[in-house]
């Protein structure tokens, strides 16, 4: 089967071709995909008979990157440079109608074009610092040319997006079609050739990148130290845009192929290729029918107004849902939503979020102490103490008041699910939700279906983590479920590292130094000391006594206590504890 298709297009002045990308089920850029576009590319300049070139994918569907199928592999044929080369060195206008997502290699692709045309709804980005890479064709290069080195570098160390209305604003694309998209590119190309347009090589501009501030690649690096600290490509795309800033294009293009290179060998790349793939197959539950339709979830309520909860309640509300909060006392929830607020102000301070939005999700949040008025909710999350009477006696709460259908979750971190379903009249409809801490941030979810949760109410749980912008992983009811029962090795051995005479901030600064974003101490003074005081005491009962175990966990909060929060004297302040 061939993957690019040519047809003339000559219904209305000169002659168009329109080579059509068919690669399913997604378009991406695979090796046939390369070389059967270059051919169509060169078959289409060498044609007398053609004036100018439209390229599209099929179903108006431009390609969202390479083929995930050749990530690692080693493929004979050409490169997305060569393909890109041949576009640029055209005689012939060539324009890219793009549409659906324009990622990656395809927008490279796009890049090398002389004109872009985009869907309204198209998504346009480099996002391959999220598996370790950097655009490897170009990408640095001529996205910086377009938009300038702020944007650029805005847009290629995040890997995030941009609408086609912005890639309009900035540069990127020329016109954005409302209509039909490929009626709309061959009127944009024609009339590209009728008003004999000299071809835009984007290679070759340089009004964005003159006289650029170097100030402004030193203080990227300064400001993103902490963040990039062991990590590859981010810090190689900054050299590259510099560079673009620079140099000459084909200096600064090789600069690119070799920092691409570096990048592509290093054990990181493979790492968050293999992370990618996992993170997509964990979305995939054996068993669950593809024709069962999650719940929607248009209301929430969460139960505990502590750090946990209150971080909960703002996953909610960041993703339009409107939620109820509850607690035992005004006090606590006084507390609950100042956290919240500070939380809300910090992020506005860094500017990742704006007061406008900021103020639209605070007033998603209403605080309550009546369990009747989350009777209507959609789903329910309860936050309460890691202990099991009181998970069991706020679920009986949640079974008298709640509708019928609502999904009835709780946020243990190790408890029986089972045994808290067992508190309820209606245990198909409970499920673990186990955020990780702080839940407003932290992108794991764990799903934890117990003995005879609904097929239903998974799938609904599965769906609603997209949602709100996590990523969830379906687990069994077993201790510890996934994360815990690592954590719990992992915790272990540091705390032998204590008895053998390491402090917690050198165990901690080891760890940082390995790649871990936070050390072990400082992760379980954030998480809340109680809340692993309360494991370790659950977990005494059934714990394999012939293991080595170490003392400064098994002798109680008070010593943990004083232990751990050593490091968050030499880090920052202890968040408060309540689970």
């Amino acid at each position: 089967m061939n993957t690019v298709s040519t047809r003339i297009d000559a219904d209305a002045g000169a002659a168009v071709a329109v080579l059509t990308i068919d690669n399913p089920p997604v378009n991406a850029m695979s090796m046939a995909v390369r070389a059967e576009l270059l051919a169509a590319v060169q078959a289409a300049a060498a044609d007398a008979a053609v004036q100018a070139l439209v390229l599209i994918g099929a179903g108006g569907k431009f390609i969202p990157g390479a083929d995930i199928r050749e990530f690692g592999k080693t493929l004979a044929g050409p490169s997305g440079r060569d393909v890109i080369a041949a576009i640029e060195a055209c005689p012939k206008p060539v324009v890219a109608a793009l549409g659906g997502n324009a990622l990656g290699g395809g927008l490279e692709i796009a890049l090398g074009c002389h004109w872009r045309v985009a869907t309204p709804d198209c998504k346009l980005g480099l996002p391959e610092v999220n598996i370790g890479l950097i655009p490897g064709a170009g990408g640095t290069q001529r996205l910086t040319r377009l938009v300038g080195p702020a944007k650029a570098l805005e847009m290629i160390t995040t890997g995030k997006p941009i609408s086609a209305r912005e890639a309009l604003e900035c540069g990127v694309v020329d016109e954005v079609i409302d209509g039909d998209l490929l009626a709309g590119a061959l009127a944009f190309t024609r009339r590209m050739f009728d008003e004999v347009r000299p071809l835009r090589k984007v290679s070759e501009r340089g009004d964005r990148i003159s006289g650029a501030d170097p100030a402004l690649f030193a203080d990227i690096r300064r400001k993103q130290a902490k963040k990039w600290q062991g990590l590859i490509a981010p810090q190689r795309i900054v050299d590259c845009i510099e560079a673009a800033c620079q140099r000459p294009f084909d200096e600064a293009y090789a600069i690119e192929l070799a920092a691409f290179n570096e990048c592509k060998a290093s054990p990181q790349r493979a790492a968050l290729i293999y992370l990618f793939g996992a993170e997509r197959e964990a979305a995939k539950i054996p068993g669950l029918s593809a024709d069962l339709a999650p719940q929607p979830v248009r209301s929430a309520a969460v139960v505990g107004a502590g750090t946990m909860g209150g971080g909960i309640a703002m996953c909610f509300a960041n993703a339009g849902i409107p939620v109820w909060l509850l607690d035992a006392d005004d006090a606590a929830l006084a507390r609950g939503r100042a956290l919240i607020e500070k939380n809300y102000a910090a992020s506005v301070e860094r500017g990742s979020l704006s007061a406008e939005r900021r103020g639209r999700a605070l007033s998603l949040i209403t605080g309550t102490l009546d369990y009747a008025a989350l009777g209507s909710c959609d789903i329910v999350v309860e936050a309460a103490f890691e202990d099991m009477a009181v998970k069991q006696e706020v679920f009986r709460k949640l079974d008298a008041v709640m509708k019928p259908g609502a999904i009835l979750a709780t946020n243990t971190s190790t408890l029986d699910i089972d045994k808290i379903a067992a508190a309820t009249s209606r245990p198909e409809s409970v499920i673990g939700a186990h955020f990780f801490s702080p839940a407003n941030v932290m992108k794991l979810l764990e799903v934890v279906r117990g003995a005879i949760t609904a097929p239903e109410v998974i799938a609904s749980t599965m769906a609603l983590a997209k949602t709100i912008g996590k990523t969830a992983v379906l687990s069994g009811n077993a201790d510890g479920f996934i994360g815990n029962r690592i954590l719990a090795v992992y915790g272990r051995e540091c705390d032998f590292l204590l008895e053998e005479g390491a402090t917690p901030w050198q165990v901690d600064r080891a760890l940082q130094g390995f790649g871990f974003p936070m050390g072990l101490y400082l992760m379980r003074d954030m998480a809340g000391l109680d809340v692993g005081w309360r494991i370790r005491k659950y977990r005494e009962q059934f714990r394999d006594k012939s293991l080595r175990y170490s003392p400064s966990a098994a002798s109680g909060r008070r010593r943990a206590a004083a232990i751990t929060s050593t490091t968050a004297a030499t880090a920052r302040p202890t968040l408060p504890s309540r689970h």
